[in-house]
């Protein structure tokens, strides 16, 4: 698929997901990015933002199987998984799938279920296979995690561990509507007169692999690919930090800026694709030390800090 296809394609895809999301220019499209670098998302932001119809909509439009788990405290790692259940027909124990075989699993409030069901996602995740007692079974292509989590109520949460928001492609926030978008909203489920909206199917799976496949044949510069390595480097260094990116976000923000140069139409990256998603594959695997964070400093602030004394290369 060459860089035109993969606009019009692309364009499609906005298109649809646009006739039940209102707005949220930017959420659209760092989602989309998102699914066609092949990554997971974890979107944190407030109960009722639109974090699910945001998930089903990219599902529906993109003609790929949907499943949603809500996690809570008594949820268990095979209710997730699937697992080894006795097959009296056949006298033995045969492999029962759980809704992790789809292929985007929305992850609901991922921080309400205990860190051993939360891990029960890591295999899927990083391996794309889950392992029973007795076998190990492939999860089809494509497969995407987006998990959600509520950044109020934390009593009865468990926060996930660094090493498994490492394994997130990207962190997002919704954010609120405009007025203008709000209104929006409301006028839309006046006209529809029901509650739910249906998204029509523009792309199947072969169509969206191939809009993946793709994102390998974008070029990036030597001087954009060094410029990467000095925008992780700069958060490891910085005199606010814990702990800095790890080699893990350089390939993220790599993977992230292919895919939005392919997005618009583009067999090459510009530096404007890398800053564009240097906060959202970088800030979430950065810890600050105590100090600063009391001071209310982020890892957000600390990339940020980096995208702006960080020299950008010429490009051509």
């Amino acid at each position: 698929m060459n860089p035109t296809e993969a606009r019009a394609l692309a364009d499609r895809i906005r298109g649809a997901v646009r006739t039940a999301v209102v707005g949220r220019e930017l959420a659209v499209e760092q989602v989309l990015t998102a699914l066609v670098a092949d990554g997971h998302l974890l979107i944190e932001d407030l109960p009722g933002l639109g974090k699910t119809l945001l998930a089903k909509s990219f599902a529906s439009a993109l003609g790929l199987e949907f499943q949603r788990v809500q996690f809570t405290a008594d949820l268990l790692p095979h209710d997730i998984t699937g697992g080894e259940v006795l097959d009296p027909e056949k006298g033995g124990f045969s492999f029962r799938r759980g809704p992790i075989f789809t292929n985007i699993l929305l992850a609901d409030e991922i921080n309400r279920a205990p860190p051993k069901v939360q891990s029960s996602l890591l295999e899927a995740m990083q391996e794309y296979q889950v392992t029973s007692e007795r076998s190990t079974h492939p999860i089809p292509r494509p497969f995407l995690v987006i998990a959600t989590e509520n950044p109020l109520e934390l009593e009865g949460t468990y926060p996930l561990p660094e090493a498994q928001v490492d394994r997130f492609l990207v962190r997002l926030q919704v954010g609120y509507p405009t007025p203008e978008e709000e209104r929006g909203i409301l006028e839309r489920r006046r006209a529809r007169k029901v509650e739910n909206v249906e998204v029509p199917t523009v792309a199947q799976a072969t169509a969206f692999l191939g809009l993946q496949g793709a994102v390998e044949e974008i070029t990036l510069e030597a001087s954009l690919a060094e410029y990467i390595v000095e925008l992780v480097r700069a958060t490891r260094h910085d005199v606010r930090t814990e702990v800095g990116a790890s080699p893990r976000g350089s390939l993220a923000l790599q993977k992230l800026s292919r895919a939005r140069a392919l997005l618009e139409g583009r067999d090459f990256v510009v530096p404007d694709d890398i800053k564009a998603f240097a906060v959202p594959a970088l800030a979430h695997r950065i810890i600050v030390k105590p100090e600063p964070w009391i001071r209310g400093t982020r890892g957000a602030d600390i990339v940020r800090h980096a995208v702006d004394n960080t020299p950008v290369p010429k490009v051509g």
